[in-house]
């Protein structure tokens, strides 16, 4: 005997928003296959100076998002599914899932907060170590200046976060963008450690939004199902 009623509303209430869930899985896996892939990223991350890799500590979060992207799909399809079958023991596995899913979501957001402003500082001092090679002359031992025209390129930013680095000429002349001329170049381009703090503080601001509409999605799922998975054990004693 199917529910009935309010519960009968609830279960298709449910399906829904499982439906949205699985959409919202397929969108994060979507926008963290794309920032795995973006030119500026993979750019910047795929440098190597030396023996020395760039950090990678943005990838770690970026594999994160992938795997939770592929399991809240595999969480709303078995929700979806639960809900249209009328079956306590889907939607209990289903509640069991969402509840670690939510854990490992508050433990990612903890993760990702303590080390958003790591991230940047540490592809800071990767670059701040390939323009001092770059002006010592090191680069045809440690492509430095490989390293830095990459930076320069791929953020149209030129020279650190240092007013003194800004009037050497191997800085205007040789690894810059290339502007009318050098006073030109010191007026529009920004340095490169503003550009690097806009780049990864811009993307992870978008993992935060997409983390919190899916983290409410997700309580609301967790209380229907237990109403519903309430409901079908209450309607099937008469």
């Amino acid at each position: 005997m199917g529910v009935e009623g309010c519960t009968k509303c609830i279960k298709y209430v449910l399906f829904v928003f499982n439906f949205i869930f699985w959409l919202a899985g397929g969108i994060i896996l979507g926008v963290a296959l794309w920032l795995r892939h973006d030119s500026q990223t993979t750019n910047i991350l795929y440098l190597q100076l030396g023996d020395k890799q760039a950090p990678n500590t943005f990838y770690v979060g970026i594999y994160i998002l992938i795997a939770v992207g592929a399991v809240m799909m595999f969480v709303g399809f078995l929700g979806c599914y639960g809900a249209i079958q009328e079956s306590q023991c889907l939607l209990g596995t289903f509640f069991t899932c969402l509840v670690i899913l939510f854990a490992c979501e508050v433990a990612a957001g903890i993760w990702g907060f303590v080390n958003k402003d790591q991230i940047a500082k540490d592809v800071k001092q990767f670059y701040d170590q390939a323009f001092q090679q770059a002006l010592l002359a090191e680069s045809e031992a440690n492509n430095g200046r490989a390293v830095v025209k990459t930076f320069h390129e791929t953020l149209d930013c030129c020279g650190p976060d240092n007013v003194g680095a800004t009037f050497t000429p191997l800085w205007t002349n040789d690894l810059c963008p290339k502007k009318e001329n050098a006073w030109k170049t010191f007026l529009e381009v920004s340095n490169c450690h503003k550009k690097i703090d806009e780049l990864f503080s811009g993307k992870l601001y978008l993992i935060g939004i997409a983390a919190i509409v899916v983290a409410v999605i997700m309580i609301f799922e967790m209380i229907l199902s237990m109403v519903l998975c309430c409901g079908i054990r209450n309607s099937s004693v008469y």
